[in-house]
């Protein structure tokens, strides 16, 4: 077999998967409202992966040493100030974005 048709087998199954995993949901709860739990999961599982996200991040930063995660820290909030002002999860992870490679060029070099 040819390396076109295994990658394009691949990129095929791929994208069944992700449409069965995408579209059972809709097939599921059709016609009747989703049990409590998947509801719960709903509210809260949001917040909570961001929260695993805003870790995941700052694992590596160093406290200890210059410049003892200013730019982390001043991206962060800028994140969060940007997301209560404008509600708008785009533009405050680009804020965000923008804001720490910005602090990292020019004001705290590594």
């Amino acid at each position: 077999m040819s390396e076109s048709i295994i990658t394009a087998a691949i990129i095929g199954i791929v994208a069944i998967m992700t449409w069965i995993t995408r579209g059972l949901p809709y097939i599921l709860f059709a016609k009747k409202s989703p049990p409590p739990v998947v509801t719960y999961l709903g509210a809260v599982l949001p917040a909570s992966i961001m929260v695993i996200l805003v870790i995941f991040c700052l694992r590596n930063t160093q406290f200890t040493v210059y410049p003892y995660g200013a730019a982390e820290f001043i991206s962060v909030a800028l994140v969060a100030v940007m997301q209560f002002w404008r509600k708008n999860l785009i533009i405050s992870v680009f804020a965000g974005t923008v804001c720490y490679m910005v602090l990292i060029r020019t004001l705290f070099p590594f």
